[in-house]
């Protein structure tokens, strides 16, 4: 199974999805690894009320089995009503190096 596909049955399982979009983003990053970098946007009401850091804690949690298997992670947590007032930018930053 995919390593993108491990993450997206992960983080259905372990959360109320309202919405869930993962690129992988490997092309822009050196390296053979076809997926070693991901950005993850995530929607949830599981996240209301939590700081950004005991929100990405439980994305990560989540992810245990499957984080050895890839280099990097981008995320983007939001709960629906954060959601629905964004206007930001979720580009992600360049890849100062390093690979799987």
């Amino acid at each position: 199974m995919l390593i993108q596909n491990q993450i997206e049955t992960k983080i259905s399982d372990d959360f109320s999805v309202i919405k869930l979009i993962l690129e992988n983003e490997s092309h822009m990053h050196g390296g053979s690894n076809p997926e070693s970098h991901f950005k993850m946007t995530l929607v949830s009401n599981d996240f209301k009320d939590l700081t950004k850091v005991k929100r990405h804690q439980q994305v990560y949690k989540s992810l245990t089995e499957v984080m050895p298997k890839f280099h990097a992670l981008a995320l983007f947590t939001f709960s629906d009503e954060e959601w629905q007032v964004f206007a930001g930018n979720t580009d992600s930053p360049n890849c100062l190096g390093g690979s799987l």
